[in-house]
């Protein structure tokens, strides 16, 4: 177990990413940022801090020339590598909205977000793993008037930097929205949750601070980019000078390979990949599978407290767990410094900046040990949804936000979670409307009743169940017709029932 850090370089508040980019380019832009799964017969592809704000203009600078600006909005949908984290950049120097989509999610999802944000601009990859990204962004543009433009990340034009507007400077109180993030809901449509700089900022900071990354240490991206935990990762990165190695499609032979090649210190993502590490351990027991490695970290699902002594007892090493949203990008995270006690049995104390409040169904705040919603101030937390309807409801009368989640704050300061007011699934990190699905079920004819419930998973957290009753005057849907049904009705398969009972 790490000590507590010593002093840290510190870089000013500022309220921009780019600043935090410029800032670090700066500082140190020999050092290595970002690294790339390579085929393993020669090294990896990287690129330094250095490079990274260079390139990342050049972009910027295409795009500008291409009529991209501070608020266009952009859809953008790629995949975790290196070009993908370069055109996020590229567009927070040039002030754009970005309106990230995973790149798992097909039609609907992206259909979705690109009419329900406005869409200008659609950035995909092109054809990626044998789907066509590009005629799928282009059939969904040409049923919207008007139409956004959709371009290939492979096709972007670069610029000349020099052409650049000055960067944007949000330091005078001014937060613009510029990020929008899609959620499910206790409803069947998702929620554009609305973010600034500074909230993202924030969060990244809170991260940075919990975990005590220094510059010395490797990291790994090997969730979606898209996900709310990108920007979190990247101002870790930023502020803390460390490099990340990024994963496009996360094999656990291949991706462990890669990271013992470039002396990973913290992985990690969510339980599932604790799993996939911890089994890909028990292959070769007394040889650690990264010898590099200090932690796992992550979160997105429960962490069983069994997975947790297994994983110190196998491969020697702690998980640091924590808690967070798409409306809040950190709320709590395991520390290295923490108790055996404390990292397998909560989800951290808050982190710098978030203040966490229980609250009983009365209205009162709970004292510690006892059970209430999580309520959250801070600077990270969302500047609120798209439909202000939401918003509204989402924060209580004192400004705190509603979590939804129930659990309650130990003597310590530690926040256990025991439920969910909310009626979403979680898999894999991934937030799934039950309600979205029983909708769609209630239209087969093979279905008379449904009630769509998540069921413990070691792996996943949750699994989706299909409770399933009859109909009056035929038989029951099978478990096969479902996954077909569901999938021509535009849902992806991690958010398809696997079981129905």
């Amino acid at each position: 177990r790490r000590s507590a850090p010593g002093p840290r370089a510190s870089f000013p508040a500022v309220a921009t990413i780019w600043h935090l980019i410029d800032e670090r380019a700066s500082a140190t832009p020999d050092r290595t940022m970002l690294i790339a799964e390579g085929d393993g017969s020669s090294e990896d592809p990287r690129i330094t801090y250095g490079e990274f704000r260079d390139r990342a203009e050049r972009v910027a600078a295409g795009l500008a020339a291409a009529g991209v600006g501070a608020g266009t909005r952009v859809t953008w949908q790629l995949p975790s590598r290196i070009d993908s984290v370069v055109v996020s950049a590229a567009l927070a120097r040039l002030d754009a909205v970005q309106c990230p989509v995973r790149h798992l999610y097909r039609e609907k999802e992206l259909g979705f977000v690109m009419r329900h944000t406005g869409a200008e601009l659609v950035i995909v990859p092109g054809t990626w793993k044998g789907f066509d990204f590009a005629a799928m962004a282009q059939g969904l543009a040409a049923q919207m008037d008007p139409s956004p433009t959709v371009l290939s990340v492979d096709g972007l034009v670069e610029g000349d930097p020099s052409t650049l507007p000055p960067a944007p400077d949000h330091a005078h109180g001014d937060e613009p929205v510029r990020w929008i993030y899609s959620t499910s809901g206790t409803t069947s449509d998702p929620k554009g949750v609305q973010h600034t700089d500074a909230t993202l900022i924030a969060g990244g900071r809170g991260l940075a601070d919990a975990l005590q990354m220094t510059a010395d240490d490797v990291g790994s991206i090997a969730f979606p980019y898209a996900h709310i935990a990108g920007p979190d990762y990247l101002v870790m990165m930023l502020v803390t000078g460390m490099s990340a190695a990024i994963v496009e499609a996360f094999l656990p032979a291949d991706a462990i390979a890669f990271y013992r090649r470039n002396g990973v210190t913290m992985a990690g993502g969510a339980t599932a990949f604790y799993q996939m590490f911890l089994a890909a351990q028990r292959e070769q027991p007394g040889e650690p599978i990264i010898p590099t490695l200090r932690a796992l970290s992550g979160g997105g699902a429960p962490l069983p407290p069994e997975l947790f002594r297994e994983v110190r007892d196998e491969m020697g090493i702690d998980i640091c767990h924590g808690y967070g949203m798409t409306e809040i990008p950190m709320i709590t995270q395991g520390s290295p410094t923490d108790s055996e006690d404390q990292l397998a049995h909560t989800t951290g104390r808050p982190v710098t900046g978030a203040v966490v409040r229980i609250v009983t169904e009365d209205g009162a705040e709970a004292p510690p040990g006892v059970d209430g919603e999580v309520r959250v101030k801070g600077p990270m937390v969302t500047k609120g949804y798209t439909n202000p309807e939401l918003t509204a409801e989402a924060f209580d009368g004192e400004g705190w936000f509603r979590t939804g989640d129930v659990g309650h704050l130990r003597p310590d300061g530690h926040v256990v979670l025991t439920g969910r007011l909310k009626d979403i699934i979680v898999r894999k990190g991934e937030n799934i409307s039950a309600k979205e699905i029983e909708d769609l079920l209630y239209a087969h004819p093979g279905v008379g009743d449904v009630a769509v419930v998540g069921l413990p998973d070691r792996e996943r957290g949750e699994r989706v169940c299909a409770v399933v009753e009859r109909p009056a005057d035929g038989e029951a849907i099978t478990l096969d017709e479902m996954v077909a049904y569901l999938g021509a009705q535009g849902l992806t398969r991690s958010t398809t029932p696997e079981q129905r009972e």
